[in-house]
């Protein structure tokens, strides 16, 4: 039987044998020296970083990897962009707005949505009941970040538009801030933030990315890195799914590993842990088609320059 050394070593060393994604003739692979991953404290990624899974992965080979924290995904594909890092997760509005902009980037892989990791959450002592009751309120989101396609998908499933209330574009720990200080109406935002807005700070919940449409994440790479590492791309995307495996299995184990790790409360952890999934794998036609109309909307928004076809920038494995 091959060892797991020599299976990574072997697809490393084949996979360019199949065309690759910028067309560039077949030629042998090199494991790359490094793999620069972005990360948020939250997801697979943060399971595999404190579990040194891939670390353990990709030792033998002596590619090292690097690990470099985000708040949240528009600046980190920022910095995928700009050849800071070569890989990393973002929920689905951060890639619309990358791909719109022309970034170097490609989807790697598809975490398909868990149902109601997101909300749009009031103070305790608003009188608004539905989204349509939020029409002029001041509403707190991370522009660009997967909060905005779900308050935009939750306005438009309510009759309102955009234009009728007023966002306040804040990072997730400045909206937490203003949110507890009273001068929001609203916060659209994502766990385990929305955990701690329940749980900490009594905010009432007006919906839910249940209610309104799924909410998938994807896993991006640098299109240089694909190109260049496309055996250990794949492989990287392999053992990620071994790691969310493990991770669905384990929700109160994973839930600890979290608080330790970012020093929020076990129980809004927990709260958030149990509210998600932790699959992964490739981006399929139904996938694609989910993402299309995110960006078909933020097109007609004028919130993109114009309109992009996702799948121009979906990466395929060779077989």
């Amino acid at each position: 039987m091959l060892s797991r050394r020599t299976l990574l070593s072997t697809t490393l060393a084949l996979a360019a044998a199949a065309p690759l994604i910028a067309g560039r003739p077949a030629r042998a692979e090199e494991a790359p020296k490094a793999l620069r991953i972005g990360y948020q404290k939250n997801g697979i990624l943060l399971v595999a970083k404190t579990r040194k899974s891939l670390e353990g992965h990709f030792g033998p080979l002596g590619v090292t990897v690097e690990w470099v924290e985000f708040a949240f995904g528009p600046p980190l594909l920022e910095a995928l962009n700009a050849g800071s890092i070569d890989f990393g997760a973002t929920g689905d509005t951060p890639p619309i707005f990358a791909q719109a902009a022309q970034a170097d980037l490609v989807y790697a892989a598809a975490q398909p949505a868990a149902g109601s990791g997101q909300g749009l959450v009031v103070p305790k002592t608003s009188t608004a009941r539905t989204v349509a009751d939020l029409k002029g309120a001041r509403i707190a989101v991370g522009k660009g970040s997967s909060a905005h396609n779900f308050l935009v998908a939750a306005l438009q499933k309510a009759g309102l538009g955009w234009q009728d209330i007023t966002p306040v574009y804040l990072a997730p720990a400045d909206a937490r801030a203003a949110f507890a200080g009273g001068s929001l109406d609203a916060w659209a935002i994502w766990d385990p933030y929305f955990a701690i807005a329940e749980q900490e700070e009594s905010a009432r919940v007006i919906t839910t990315s249940a209610d309104v449409e799924p909410q998938n994440s994807y896993f991006l790479a640098s299109k240089g890195f694909a190109s260049d590492h496309p055996g250990a791309l794949r492989s990287l995307v392999e053992e990620l799914n071994r790691v969310g495996t493990w991770a669905d299995a384990h929700h109160p184990e994973v839930a600890k590993l979290f608080a330790d790790e970012t020093g929020i409360s076990l129980a809004a952890e927990q709260r958030s842990v149990d509210r998600a999934t932790f699959h992964i794998g490739p981006l399929t036609d139904e996938i694609v088609t989910q993402q299309q109309k995110i960006a078909d909307r933020f097109a007609a928004l004028g919130l993109i320059p114009g309109p992009i076809t996702v799948r121009d920038i979906v990466w395929t494995p060779s077989a």
